[in-house]
This record gives structure tokens, sequence and C-alpha cells, in this order.
């Protein structure tokens, strides 16, 4: 799949607005991959260019030289390049080698090794935002030049997928005629659970599991058309049966019964959030500092010793008022 088309489904998925950061650490990888295609393809496109013998062209001194086999020098050139070099040797014997020689010869300190790292790490994200910048600025302009009514935002540091102002009144009408959220309560919850995994079932079976009367929330599962009746079953009384309806697929995103949760999964998340309260309450226990609970205990103490000491003088009072009357 195309790294655009990537961008764009992860700019959808994401609820809130996803910033480039994100996405460059998400497609590090996969923008290298898609740079290292970009440039192998007119590599590959462009034809082999053909061998061709380098062509000689000798100017006539060049021939003449060539047929004498000696390079023709003007008179008094010959002293003069031999004087040259003797001055040349003369002044490096004098000077001695260059300062500039030696600091060339040091070894340069080496990097250490976290610094050279970040320093990777850097450079790395440079060229990965590089590579994702532009793709990003064409998916934005595709967006806002197509007909679609849908345009990408830069929303909080982010992007995020957004209708166009121009399809304001659309949307607006089609959510004022959405149905409002569906709100159950607990018992009607249970009952519907109950429904959901044992159908068709009638109201006495679902009094029974549930260990309460579930009439009254059988009709507000009916009003609100999640579950509908299926029959009557064949015992004494031909109860009804009921069962979970389209509506009800559609409100939990369900394709079909089947992908409810089993048992065993139900178990196991019981089990997980058992561990999690254990493990919050062990970690509350130990946060609790010795002079914190120093003073609780002798509050405690206090309170003791103050409680027999009322009530050895509540006799004397009592005493005390009826000799007064």
């Amino acid at each position: 799949m195309d790294l655009k088309a990537k961008l764009e489904a992860v700019i959808y998925a994401a609820e809130e607005p996803v910033t480039f950061v994100q996405l460059a650490a998400l497609f590090a990888d996969e923008a290298f991959a898609w740079k290292a295609e970009q440039d192998a393809a007119p590599a590959a496109a462009a034809p082999a260019p053909e061998e061709a013998e380098p062509a000689v062209l000798l100017t006539g001194l060049e021939s003449s030289e060539q047929d004498t086999g000696e390079e023709a020098l003007p008179e008094g050139a010959e002293g003069a390049l031999a004087l040259s070099a003797e001055e040349a040797a003369r002044a490096s014997s004098q000077t001695g080698p260059s300062p500039d020689a030696d600091l060339d010869l040091e070894p340069s300190a080496p990097a250490r090794p976290d610094a050279e790292a970040r320093r990777q790490a850097r450079q790395r994200d440079r060229e990965v935002r590089a590579i994702l910048r532009p793709l990003l600025d064409e998916l934005i302009q595709s967006f806002a030049s197509d007909s679609r009514g849908i345009e990408i935002r830069e929303i909080a540091g982010g992007y995020r997928m957004a209708t166009k102002p121009a399809c304001h009144d659309a949307v607006r009408a089609f959510i004022k005629s959405l149905k409002p959220a569906l709100k159950l309560s607990l018992p009607a919850l249970e009952t519907l659970a109950v429904i959901a995994y044992k159908q068709p079932v009638t109201a006495p079976e679902v009094n029974e599991i549930r260990g309460v009367d579930s009439s009254g929330v059988f009709g507000s599962l009916l009003a609100r058309k999640l579950i509908a009746t299926a029959g009557r079953k064949q015992v004494i009384g031909r109860p009804i049966l009921y069962k979970t309806t389209r509506e009800f697929l559609l409100r939990f995103g369900l394709n079909d019964v089947t992908e409810l949760p089993s048992m065993e999964e139900f178990e196991k998340m019981a089990i997980e959030l058992e561990e999690t309260e254990g493990l919050d309450e062990s970690s509350e226990s130990e946060a609790l500092a010795p002079e914190d609970t120093a003073p609780a205990i002798a509050a405690d103490l206090d309170l003791e010793l103050q409680q027999p000491a009322n009530a050895a003088a509540a006799p004397d009072s009592t005493s005390s008022t009826k000799t007064a009357g």
C-alpha cells in the first residue's frame, strides 16, 4: 500500500488530532523504504549509456612531439627549471615541516557514544520529516482541491479529518435526524444480557436467573426494539419467548450474536479485575507511612482511655443531681 494512503488511514481512524511527531515515529522505516523506491525508479527507467571510443584530437605541436619522442622546450627553459627546483629544496630545508601537517596527523578525539547516538537519532528524525512533509502537503491539497465533502485540517498541533464548511447545513440536518443516544439502566442491561445469551428465553426464566421480577424491564426493551417475541414455548401455559433484534446488533456493533464474548472471557476479565484491585489496595497500604499511622493509633488510645473515665463520672453526676433535688 502507498505511504500516502497509510497516512490518510491513520488520520481518519484517530479520535484525537495526530501530530507530525507521531506520524514520523510510526512511519520512519516505511518512509526510508518509500524514499529508496522513489530513488531507484528513475535509475531503472533510464537507458544504459552506449560506450564510445574516445576521440583523440592531436594538434600540430602534439603530433610533432610524438614523432620526435621528446618534448620541445624553448631556449633557456631547462636552466630556469633546474634553478627553481634548487630554490624550492633550499626553502623546504630552512623552514622545516609545516605545523599544519602535525595537526593533520594527530587523531581526532573520539566522540561520546551517547552523544553520537543522539546526533544520529536527530539526523534520522530530520530525514523522516523531510520525506513525510511533502506527502502530507500533497494529501491535504488533494482533499482541498477535490470535490469531496471532507478535508484534512491542522487542529491543536495535529492533523484531523473534518467536514468542509460548505457541507455544514447537510451535516447539521443529518445530526438532527439521528436517534438519541441509547441509555439503559443496570436492570435493563442485565435482562438484555440474559436474553442475548439464553435466547430464545421466556420471562419466568429470566426472572429465575436474575432473582427479581423483570416484567417492567421487558416493556422498556420492547419499546426500544432491542428485543422481540419469538413465538411461544411448547410447555404448560405456553409462555412467550424473547430474542434480540437487528437493532440490538446495530447498537452494539455486532454482526451476529455469536460475536458476543464467551463466559470464559468474562471469567478471565473478572480475574484480571480482581488482581488489579488487589494490587491497588496493596500499593495504597504500602504508601501509608508510619508517621501517618502513629497519630491515628494515639487518638484511638486516648479515646479508649477517656471512655472509662466518663463512664465512672456519670454515676457521680447523677447522684449529685438527685441530692440537689
